[in-house]
């Protein structure tokens, strides 16, 4: 078959017509230094603070020092495959992770990849993990109570929906043990949550997600995980991808908890980072920027107003102190930052008292308005007569005559005490608080022995679910306990007396 001149100088013009000079342009650096997680890298002018380089060996790595002629990246892995010499690429884009209801139940690390072996995750999107905190003409009142089911905390120190609320106390207080249950107790409330283990032993981790899964409360939960085996840049960056990961469910009007354990070792990470970057240390030989570290990660906990949506973040904060010491550099710094904090002291832990809060220490800066109101209506005049106890019980010990009113406000007080004692997991009920809390506040208790309050309560809790579940129901839904139901909970209280025998 002949081929026609014309049909073949048709298709040399359409291929000439085609044809372009434009050539692919990737900007690359070379590695000049490199070791301990950090590498310096020399060219790639146009980088941008915090946007990710991609090393030969697939290892990406993230920009922090933008000097003149070289960069400083800290590496998001292992720096074992990179040395000397090596070409670094800018990939353009900035450090995100995946989101959405598909990350319920997962566990992940620090750069959003699975790690419990579930296969991958079905993400709605993907959300940069450093974003800006929302206005303040975003945001709205904190006035919706975040139940924590711990008796103590939900009535002296309450935590409302959107608040930042510090846990504070020395090593083997039962600080995690706080943020656990509040996550436990979030079951069937529609709060998403995330728990970011940052520097924690992988067995502690494992034995956090075990927990988690015999509460069933991994359905609506993700652990982002940064172990004290890895990197001191991926340890650095958890809390802001767990973060990101509960923003998106803020961000569609729902609302989120997110639990940051602890913020002490994530100070260290990244002292350790700016160490090796050759940055200035100041006080404790932490970087100038520490308080900005945790500002804008703690600012982006809010509760936003209708017009935005509506949701809410709510950040439990942990620090470690050391002996107590609450006046330290990283402790003050997040005192400042959030508003309240609840603190755990070691000789209430060892003195048997747990949860081991101190609540002369604790304070909650949204107060009443995180509360229902039967709650706040019980619970305030609890904290003033639990101060006069704690004054009354150092001045006793002076061995004093006391008269019947120092007596009785002592005895009083021991059982307060007593009630507000928890095991540890057994996160309870707001209708079930404010029920022993009303039995507390109206004496039913005076005449019961200090070692049988407890278990006069789960008597009466117990015989409420059994024969007066219209009580607990009206509490939760109303709120409040009326003239009418405080009598039926009087006559309620007078019959479990006589029929277990604590009359």
């Amino acid at each position: 078959m002949a081929v026609k001149s014309n049909e073949i100088s048709n298709v040399i013009k359409e291929q000439i017509k085609a044809y372009s000079t434009k050539m692919e342009f990737i900007e690359a650096g070379t590695v000049t230094q490199v070791g301990d997680g950090i590498a310096q890298v020399y060219g790639l002018e146009s980088a941008k603070s915090g946007e990710l380089l991609e090393f030969p060996n697939g290892v990406q790595g993230m920009a922090q020092n933008l000097d003149e002629d070289s960069i400083g990246v800290i590496i998001m892995g292992s720096d074992a495959g990179i040395k000397e010499g090596d070409s670094v690429k800018l990939t353009g884009r900035m450090a995100e992770v995946p989101v959405g209801d598909g990350m319920l139940g997962r566990v992940v690390n620090a750069l959003g990849e699975p790690i419990d072996d579930k296969g991958p995750i079905a993400a709605d999107g993907h959300r940069l993990i450093e974003s800006p905190a929302p206005t303040v003409i975003m945001r709205s009142e904190v006035n919706q109570p975040l139940q924590t089911g711990i008796k103590a905390i939900d009535s002296l120190v309450p935590i409302g929906k959107g608040q930042r609320e510090l846990i504070i106390g020395d090593r083997e207080t039962g600080k995690t043990a706080i943020g656990i249950d509040t996550i436990i107790n979030q079951k069937n409330t529609g709060v998403h949550c995330v728990y970011v283990a940052i520097g924690q032993k992988a067995s502690t981790v494992a034995r956090i997600i075990k927990t988690l899964n015999e509460a069933d409360a991994m359905d609506y939960t993700t652990v982002v995980v940064s172990t004290a085996s890895d990197p001191a840049p991926l340890q650095y960056i958890s809390p802001y991808a767990g973060t990101a990961i509960a923003e998106e469910w803020m961000n569609n009007g729902k609302d989120a908890l997110i639990i940051y354990d602890d913020l002490s070792k994530h100070a260290v990470a990244y002292r350790s980072i700016s160490l090796l970057l050759k940055r200035p240390p100041g006080r404790e030989a932490y970087p100038g920027d520490v308080f900005y570290l945790h500002s804008r990660l703690l600012e982006r906990a809010a509760s936003m107003s209708e017009e935005h949506g509506g949701g809410t973040l709510t950040a439990l904060p942990i620090v470690e102190t050391q002996e107590g010491d609450i006046s330290a550099y990283i402790p003050t710094n997040i005192i400042s930052i959030t508003d309240g904090q609840i603190y755990l002291e070691s000789d209430l832990f060892n003195h048997g008292i747990r949860p081991a809060i101190n609540p002369g220490l604790s304070v909650s800066r949204v107060g009443g308005s995180a509360q229902i109101p039967a709650m706040k209506k019980i619970a305030g005049p609890l904290r003033i007569e639990f101060a006069q106890y704690n004054e009354l019980s150092v001045f006793s010990q002076f061995g004093t005559d006391l008269d019947k009113d120092t007596l009785a406000r002592l005895e009083h007080g021991e059982r307060i005490m007593e009630v507000l004692k928890q095991g540890q997991y057994k996160p309870m009920k707001v209708e079930n608080q404010v029920l022993i809390f009303y039995a507390l506040s109206q004496r039913h208790l005076t005449d019961i022995e200090v070692n049988r309050v407890l278990k006069f309560q789960n008597d009466f809790l117990r015989y409420v679910e059994k024969n007066h579940k219209d009580i607990q129901t009206e509490i939760r839904t109303t709120g409040l306990i009326s003239d009418e139901l405080a009598e039926r909970i009087d006559q309620v209280i007078a019959k479990v007396k006589e029929q277990y025998n604590y009359s």
